[in-house]
């Protein structure tokens, strides 16, 4: 295995020739009043899911919700800071009594401080908290009522390329992760303590970390290495988890900015989610090429 770009290609997932679910289907989607989630969201419940909309700010994500409904969509909601732990186990503890059984868990919600061509780590606790601990707390959080008996769980997990392995230039650190079947979530989090540390001590740029919006590259890269250790601890046990980075999209972190609509990149999130068991992989990095080209690499290059 090599640091390279991926350069295994292969067909987008188009959209599913066999209709497995049903109303019965159930689905989380984080972060999503706006933005790619909230288009995933929209999706989903257009093909007849039953999709449970979050979002840390309660005022905005009824907004989406009503806006949804006023489209026909029947969505629930229901609030979640995936950054405060409480409000993980308060979520999980409402969908139990309501729900009790989860499909398809798609982590969408993360932050990032920087502006496009900035580099600050000013919030670096802030960045990992959310996009790293946040969504591993949720999926050990929810596991109890992930249905693996009835059908394969898919957690897809948003991430980006700047995560991957190759933007990695410290050799001790890419060494200890390009061994990923021996990987363990211990590791990575002391590699994430790691970077935390060189934050605090002012070396974070001098020690092969990755070069553009550092912070949440690093959320990222710890966020790809454990859904590689989770899909390899339940291979074949009726969990399918992987990453999805959708390219430069037009949100609000990019200010707008972008070569695809959420509703684009939405679209080809909502078409992994919903592969046929039969078909589903699991531990795949999804990677949208600047050239329009679809790859399917391991998330450890």
């Amino acid at each position: 295995m090599n640091s390279k770009e991926p350069n295994t290609t292969s067909s987008f997932p188009s959209f599913p020739s066999i209709r497995w679910w049903s109303k019965e289907t159930v689905a989380i989607v984080t972060g999503a009043n706006k933005g790619i989630g909230y288009a995933m969201v929209k999706r989903l419940s257009e093909l007849g899911v039953t999709v449970i909309l979050t979002a840390r700010d309660t005022a905005r994500g009824l907004k989406a919700v009503e806006t949804l409904k006023g489209l026909g969509l029947d969505v629930y909601f229901h609030c979640l800071d995936i950054s405060n732990h409480a409000s993980i186990l308060e979520f999980a503890s409402w969908f139990k009594c309501e729900f009790g059984k989860l499909d398809i868990l798609v982590n969408n919600a993360a932050i990032s401080y920087n502006e496009i061509h900035e580099n600050s780590v000013e919030h670096a606790d802030e960045v990992i908290q959310t996009n790293y601990y946040g969504p591993k707390s949720l999926i050990e959080a929810l596991f109890p009522f992930f249905s693996r008996s009835l059908t394969t769980t898919r957690v897809l997990n948003l991430s980006s390329r700047l995560g991957l392995l190759n933007k990695v230039k410290n050799s001790k650190i890419k060494q200890t992760l390009l061994y990923e079947e021996q990987l363990s979530e211990d590791q990575i989090d002391k590699i994430v303590n790691l970077f935390i540390d060189d934050v605090k001590k002012g070396r974070w740029s001098s020690r092969g970390w990755p070069e553009n919006w550092t912070d949440y590259a690093v959320s990222k890269l710890a966020l790809n290495a454990y859904s590689k250790v989770l899909a390899n601890r339940y291979q074949g046990r009726g969990l399918s988890v992987n990453c999805f980075c959708p390219g430069h999209t037009q949100t609000s972190m990019t200010h707008g900015t972008g070569n695809y609509t959420a509703d684009a990149a939405a679209e080809l999130g909502v078409n992994i989610a919903l592969i046929p068991a039969k078909d589903l992989p699991t531990g795949k990095f999804f990677l949208r090429s600047s050239r329009g080209v679809y790859f399917n690499a391991y998330s450890k290059l």
